[in-house]
């Protein structure tokens, strides 16, 4: 049975990270942004029919929820502990066998193995995470998920941080955009 296990608060103030008892996913991290997108995962899908839900951003053994700045976390939080109590685990669907876009070609991975080390953990840490969508010449665009997704300070500070970081261990031209 799905407990959780600890609640931390995020940098992003209508977020909350949700630390579980088990293993939700052991390589991806998934994050929806609304129902309609959650359609195919039983677990996301779950947690959207909790009023005031905005986003679900999920990995590992916690998950990210955002809600409607009008929205109280007393309305949310017990429905949320009832609906892991009743959740079959065996209802999320199977992680993707596909090698990931993020390391088709020797600049992609040198930005990845650089974000694997320094980057996503204290993101994950935060209850987000992020994607890179692409590159492009030394253009690298990302797109934040979970807390990260929504939060001032990932859209400004943190991505001068990770460019600055990339900048030095990578490449001088490495320009980082958020999509």
């Amino acid at each position: 049975m799905l407990t959780v296990q600890d609640v931390d608060l995020t940098p992003n103030p209508q977020a909350l990270k949700f630390i579980l008892n088990e293993k939700l996913l052991n390589v991806e991290a998934r994050h929806y942004h609304n129902k309609q997108e959650a359609e195919n995962d039983p677990f996301a899908k779950g947690i959207f029919e909790l009023t005031g839900v905005v986003s679900v951003f999920y990995m590992d053994k916690f998950v990210t929820i955002e809600k409607l700045k009008e929205a109280n976390w007393g309305q949310i939080q017990r429905p949320f502990i009832e609906f892991l109590k009743s959740f079959d685990m065996n209802l999320i669907p199977a992680e993707a066998d596909i090698a990931p876009i993020e390391n088709s070609n020797e600049l992609l991975k040198q930005i990845n193995e650089i974000l694997d080390q320094r980057v996503r953990p204290a993101l994950a840490n935060d209850g987000g995470g992020l994607q890179v969508i692409g590159v492009n010449g030394y253009t690298v665009k990302i797109h934040y998920q979970g807390a990260c997704g929504s939060c001032p300070t990932a859209i400004s500070g943190t991505l001068m941080a990770i460019e600055g970081l990339l900048k030095r261990d990578v490449h001088p031209a490495i320009e980082v955009i958020s999509a």
